[in-house]
């Protein structure tokens, strides 16, 4: 038995895909997204990856954070700066910067920064697709730490309306406790 018996060789290098390099402070052509209170820069989508995870950037401030939800991929968090409540199937804890969280895929959870200062965070989503949820339910703002403009009852209300109509497309949903 040979060992490419036991492991087959690696494919050939794609040369169709490229390095890619991403500033979130300084480059101008990242996205930026106002979601639910929060900003979420794009840095890595599937269209990077070949479809096998997305990165994005996230500035959440006081207060912020997502409704519990769960969806059917996988989920890891690393804390850059500050600390936040995560929930995970009912269990409260404390993650502080330096400290990473992965919740696994359909597993209900929530985030929310419980703190006076803001949370910057890493989040990997694999396989890669919360990004374009985002792209669709985001406001565009200008920086990675601009906040989103506040929403009318209006505007809260086509919010929920507009992300309610995607969450099955996005394999997600909302989760009541």
């Amino acid at each position: 038995m040979t060992t490419e018996t036991i492991y087959p060789p690696l494919p050939a290098d794609d040369l169709a895909r490229t390095l890619t390099i991403a500033k979130p402070m300084t480059d101008q052509g990242l996205l930026h997204l106002g979601v639910v209170g929060d900003t979420y820069t794009i840095l890595l989508s599937g269209k990077d990856t070949a479809g096998r995870f997305c990165l994005i950037d996230m500035h959440v401030p006081p207060g912020g954070g997502p409704p519990p939800h769960r969806h059917d991929f996988e989920e890891s968090f690393l804390l850059l700066e500050g600390e936040l409540e995560a929930t995970f199937r009912g269990e409260k804890v404390t993650v502080r910067a330096g400290e990473t969280v992965h919740v696994p895929a359909n597993a209900p959870h929530q985030f929310r920064n419980v703190s006076a200062a803001a949370t910057r965070m890493l989040c990997i989503c694999s396989p890669a697709g919360q990004e374009e949820f985002f792209e669709q339910v985001g406001v565009p703002v200008s920086t990675r730490t601009t906040a989103p403009p506040n929403l009318d009852e209006a505007g809260e209300k086509a919010f929920r309306e507009k992300a309610g109509a995607l969450l099955g497309k996005y394999r997600t949903e909302m989760v009541h406790p």
